[in-house]
C-alpha cells in the first residue's frame, strides 16, 4: 500500500489571523504520513505593493506582475511568509524546509502567454521535480512552498499557489495516496459569499459549473476549484476546502 502524502495550501486571510494560522499548523504538523505545506500571501503582498504606490492588478483571480510587483510579491513570499511559516513549524517540533521553485529546481514554469492578456512576470507550470519532493519527504522533511517558480533561464515567476498545490498533488500521486487540502479563512465553498453557515457539503463537476454560471461561485475561487477537478482526475484521493474549524469537525467542502 502507498504511503500517504498531506499536501497542505494555506492562503487568504487565514495567513494574518495568527490564532487560526497556529491552529491549522498543528493540525498539519499532527497529521500522519509525510506532508508537504504550499502557502500564498497575496493579502500581504497586496497590503505592501499599495503602501509602495503601486495598484494591483487582477484579472479572473490572477495577479498581474509587473516587474515592480515580482520585486515585491518575491519578498513576501520568499521571505517574510515562507520564513514566518517555516519558524513557527520548527517550534512545533515539525522539521519543516523553505523552498521556491527555484530551490533545488523543483518548480519549472514559463512565463504566462494568453491571447490578448499580458500578466507580465506570471508563470504556468511545465514541470515538478518528483525525485527531488520524494527524497525529501522521505529523509523526514516537510517541504514548505512558496509562490515564486522559475523558468531555468535565471527568471523567477510569479505562479497562483491552489496551482502549485494542485500540480504537486498530480505529480506525487503515482507515488503516494495524496490527499490535498485547501485551507483558508472561510469554512468551505459557499452558496452566499455573506453567510458562512451555507457551505455546499459537496461538490461535483456538473455543480460546480452551473454555481460558476450562476454567479455564484467567483474570482479566485474559480482557479482553486479548476485546480481541485484536474486533481481528481489525474489521481489524488481527497480534495477538501475549508478553514481549520471546519475541517476538524468534518463540515468543509468535499471535492467529488
Amino acid at each position: 500500500m502507498q504511503d500517504i502524502l498531506n499536501i497542505l495550501k494555506i492562503g487568504g486571510k487565514l495567513l494574518a489571523d495568527e490564532d487560526q494560522l497556529l491552529e491549522m499548523l498543528r493540525v498539519f504538523t499532527a497529521m500522519e504520513g509525510h506532508k508537504i505545506l504550499v502557502h500564498g500571501g497575496g493579502n500581504r503582498a497586496n497590503e505592501l505593493i499599495k503602501e509602495l504606490g503601486i495598484e494591483p492588478k487582477m484579472i479572473n483571480g490572477r495577479r498581474i506582475t509587473d516587474a515592480a510587483t515580482l520585486e515585491i510579491v518575491t519578498m513576501v513570499y520568499a521571505g517574510l511568509i515562507n520564513k514566518g511559516l517555516v519558524a513557527r513549524l520548527q517550534a512545533m517540533q515539525c522539521p519543516a524546509i523553505g523552498l521556491s521553485g527555484a530551490d533545488g529546481n523543483t518548480i519549472l514554469a514559463h512565463k504566462r502567454i494568453v491571447k490578448d492578456i499580458d500578466y507580465g512576470f506570471a508563470g504556468d507550470i511545465d514541470a515538478v521535480g518528483v525525485d527531488t519532493f520524494k527524497h525529501l519527504v522521505s529523509g523526514g522533511l516537510v517541504p514548505v512552498c512558496c509562490a515564486i517558480t522559475h523558468d531555468g533561464k535565471g527568471q523567477l515567476l510569479n505562479t497562483n499557489a491552489d496551482t502549485i498545490a494542485s500540480r504537486l498533488a498530480v505529480a506525487l500521486a503515482p507515488h503516494y495516496r495524496v490527499h490535498l487540502q485547501y485551507s483558508f479563512e472561510r469554512p468551505g465553498v459557499l452558496k452566499d459569499p455573506s453567510n458562512d453557515n451555507s457551505v455546499i457539503s459537496r461538490l461535483d463537476r456538473a455543480s460546480y459549473l452551473q454555481y460558476k454560471a450562476d454567479g455564484i461561485i467567483t474570482d479566485g475561487m474559480i482557479p482553486k476549484l479548476d485546480n481541485a477537478f484536474a486533481g481528481l482526475d489525474a489521481g489524488v484521493s481527497e480534495i477538501v476546502i475549508g478553514n481549520p474549524a471546519a475541517m476538524a469537525a468534518g463540515k468543509a467542502t468535499v471535492i467529488s
